[in-house]
């Protein structure tokens, strides 16, 4: 069928409610409750209660996670509207007489948020046609069967589940260095006011290269430094190569091993940042892309017995089970393959062992 291509996959789960019947152990509230409504999350509790579990979903942040808000769909938005210039400069061979075209960044941002809008809406509506309850709220453990969520109003309440998941994702991180506060990250880069005419990328991974192409294609100068010999580390050595010879042939300014060691504010209301080789830039947009830590720290695993590795992963065994026996964990937050079909996966292998009897893992 045809499919809109900012569309997330669970798009077409939307349409008619499903019958959840009880399947409960009446000691708890719930028989599964899931922190985190994003990719993993809402496949998981949406599988989970069309086996007939009682599901609850607590979230703080819109539904649908980073990928719908923050990730996959708004940077493939960006990354379309940066491709229009080369194809009004291409037109002119095919014979087409094309005014130069000018941006209303501002337009653009608005159209991008309505579009996140719908979405959001859409993934409430799957939640609900499963029969799913949605909280609004933070959720931290109060013990391996039991979470307190803090409403925006400051409310607590308490919730039991028979099984636990934690699916609350990932959050940039920015390295420690002095005027960090004035940097950007992913998060803000999707929401900035204005086009920047110029613009400092730290890192070198997918993200960091994706959005100095974003930005050149918009038109902003960009700069991008990263602290190794050559960046995308993990993938093939040709197309690292390849991309790094077409991102200098269109004129973005690639430093390698090369570091930002400081950020503070200019006298023209800029950004100017400290390089390793004690030379400076000045830019409006400093943004950060230096990776991504799980979203751990608030949620108090301790409380329920389950244990995190240095970085703040939470560790699980093939099937996702942490330590804890009733406690759960997939997605960006185990740290393994971070991407979004991968949640989607192991949520539903996850609902279907637990619920639906059909045990089955990911591959």
């Amino acid at each position: 069928r045809t499919r809109r291509p900012s569309d997330p996959e669970e798009v077409f789960f939307a349409q008619g409610a499903v019958d959840s019947s009880a399947m409960a152990d009446t000691q708890y509230d719930y028989d599964y409750f899931v922190l985190g409504a994003g990719s993993g999350g809402v496949r998981t509790s949406r599988i989970a209660a069309t086996h007939g579990a009682r599901v609850a979903v607590v979230e703080c942040a819109p539904l649908g996670g980073t990928c719908v808000n923050v990730g996959c769909v708004p940077k493939k938005l960006m990354t379309y509207g940066a491709h229009f210039t080369d194809e009004v400069a291409g037109a002119h061979a095919f014979g087409w007489n094309v005014e130069q075209p000018t941006l209303d960044w501002a337009r653009f941002i608005e159209n991008k948020n309505n579009e996140i809008l719908r979405l959001n809406g859409i993934y409430k509506k799957i939640l609900e046609n499963a029969g799913v309850t949605i909280i609004y709220g933070k959720g931290a453990f109060v013990d391996a069967h039991t979470i307190e969520v803090t409403s925006e109003s400051g409310e607590k309440k308490t919730y039991t589940a028979k099984y636990i998941n934690i699916a609350v994702g990932g959050w940039p991180f920015v390295p420690d260095i002095p005027g960090k506060e004035l940097g950007i990250t992913s998060n803000e880069a999707f929401y900035l006011k204005e086009r920047p005419k110029k613009v400092l990328i730290v890192g070198g991974g997918y993200i960091a290269v994706e959005f100095a192409g974003i930005f050149h294609g918009y038109g902003a100068e960009v700069i991008q430094v990263y602290r190794g010999e050559q960046w995308l580390r993990g993938f093939d050595c040709d197309v690292r190569k390849h991309l790094e010879e077409e991102y200098r042939k269109q004129g973005i300014d690639l430093r390698f091993n090369t570091n930002c060691t400081a950020m503070a504010k200019n006298a023209a209301g800029g950004i100017t940042c400290t390089l390793t080789d004690g030379s400076t830039v000045d830019v409006d947009v400093a943004m950060f892309a230096t990776g991504r830590k799980p979203r751990t720290a608030d949620l108090r695993c301790e409380a329920a017995g389950v244990k995190l590795d240095k970085d703040g992963s939470v560790i699980v065994d093939e099937a996702f089970l942490t330590n804890a026996p009733s406690v759960y964990a997939i997605g960006d937050v185990i740290n393994r393959m971070q991407l979004t079909p991968v949640a989607l996966a192991e949520g539903h292998c996850l609902s279907d062992t637990l619920f639906g009897g059909k045990p089955r893992k990911t591959d």
